[in-house]
């Protein structure tokens, strides 16, 4: 009788029977007398043991190779002594799948750069890895569900834009038939059409592409942005209401199913946040971080990440609250498309979320008279003929509305006390990463 494949974690249901276990060998012992072969899956590891006879099994056990891909088959036994789950398995066959080449690349000591060479390998070799992929999946259903039960609509935009989008800073270009096309900073444009397209409540989470020299650990040229757009808005508080249930959401459905994991290997306790998050404008961020001594050459209307990290530090010391809004930047650091409040036109009805002192989200509601916003690009310098089919959405009565960009790894690298953004991606690009 063919046996079916049973998972480790599963192996306590089967004792005294036979069963078949897939997965890569972790780690050989192979003594004078007894032959120990720790294999693991997806779920666990299990110890293989094996009294060595002359047979074809011990010839079999003797040749595997750590990683070695293999399908034994064997009985279930409870064994005390056993410190891998009290169970061994005694083989009765061995297939060797696939003998894994050696020595390995890569081993728990090698460094992250180093480790993303053999990404693939790095990633089965962790659990806690495996683990941050699993949360992301429950991270992104979290979002879903939330988006879905406010009635939005999930949009697949276009990455091939023919224009620069936005300011034309920061674009990948690319030839495409003998001309140029570039790809998108950011669904931004896109989605705002599907807004004038009479879809009151749109959402993404797709590819975002940022031709950026940047070599931080929170910087990426290509990422996952989830994005949001609201039409029928009172203003940009509805964005940031929506933003912070929907966070809420998803972070509280992570706790619930990985909540466990996540201490166990990352040492993380995930706190669900209450709602509302705080609300600071720029201008009272400045005044807090100045009497605190913080002066940074040449930034006069931003923040630093020194500064976003003291100002949540502050809000937290103050609310107990790892999550603050900082709204109403300034004109000069914010998008053509912006929207400014009437009584004070130096600034714009937009926000970044800080979570823990690192920028996770940037939104605003925009501006959706065509008039000012043609205003509006000329002050900042902008043609008006690359972005006439933008400008058009706004010329056959677009409601008004807003939204927002989140940066999915920066996310999970809070969520996880992650050091680097490359640690919450598969397959990192920057600057000097293309491969594998």
């Amino acid at each position: 009788m063919i046996q079916s494949r049973v998972h480790v974690s599963d192996l306590r249901e089967h004792v005294g029977s036979t069963v078949t276990v897939c997965g890569w060998v972790n780690t050989l012992r192979l003594q004078r007398k007894m032959q120990f072969v720790i294999v693991r899956d997806s779920t666990g590891m299990v110890q293989v043991t094996h009294k060595r006879d002359d047979g074809p099994l011990e010839a079999q056990l003797e040749a595997l190779t750590p990683e070695s891909a293999v399908k034994i088959t064997g009985r279930v036994v409870d064994a005390a002594q056993v410190k891998l789950g009290g169970l061994e398995l005694v083989p009765e066959s061995v297939e060797v799948l696939n003998l894994a080449a050696t020595p390995l690349p890569i081993d728990e000591h090698t460094g992250i750069e180093h480790r993303l060479d053999w990404r693939f390998l790095d990633v089965r070799r962790r659990t806690a890895t495996q683990l941050m992929f699993a949360v992301q999946t429950t991270l992104e259903q979290g979002m879903r569900e939330y988006a879905y039960a406010q009635g939005a609509t999930e949009m697949h935009t276009p990455k091939l834009m023919g224009t620069a989008s936005e300011s034309g800073a920061e674009v990948f270009k690319l030839g495409y038939f003998g001309r140029s096309a570039y790809l998108a900073q950011s669904p931004q444009f896109y989605k705002q059409m599907a807004i004038s397209a009479g879809i009151e409540k749109v959402f993404e989470i797709g590819p975002v592409f940022r031709a950026e020299p940047s070599f931080t650990s929170r910087h990426a040229t290509e990422f996952t942005g989830v994005d949001v757009e609201l039409a029928w808005i009172d203003g940009v508080e509805d964005v940031m209401a929506f933003e912070e249930q929907m966070l809420a959401h998803a972070i509280a459905k992570v706790a619930d199913t990985h909540g466990e994991a996540i201490r166990e290997h990352f040492g993380v306790e995930i706190t669900v946040p209450t709602t509302p998050f705080p609300r600071i404008t720029m201008a009272e961020a400045h005044e807090i971080l100045r009497k605190g001594g913080w002066d940074p050459e040449g930034i006069k209307e931003d923040l630093d990440p020194e500064g976003e990290r003291s100002i949540s530090a502050h809000i937290q010391e103050a609310t107990g609250h790892e999550f603050v809004f900082i709204t109403h930047y300034p004109v000069s650091i914010r998008p053509f498309y912006h929207m400014r409040p009437a009584d004070d036109p130096s600034v714009t009805l937009s926000f970044d979320l800080l979570w823990k002192g690192l920028e996770v989200t940037t939104g605003a509601q925009r501006e959706h008279r065509y008039d000012v916003l043609l205003k509006q690009a000329a002050e900042k310098g902008m043609s008006p003929e690359p972005l006439q089919d933008y400008l058009n959405a706004f010329r056959y009565g677009c409601p008004p509305h807003g939204g927002l960009g989140m940066g999915l790894g920066r996310v999970l690298m809070v969520l996880l006390g992650l050091e680097s953004i490359r640690e919450a991606t598969f397959l990192f690009r920057g600057p000097n990463r293309l491969t594998p």
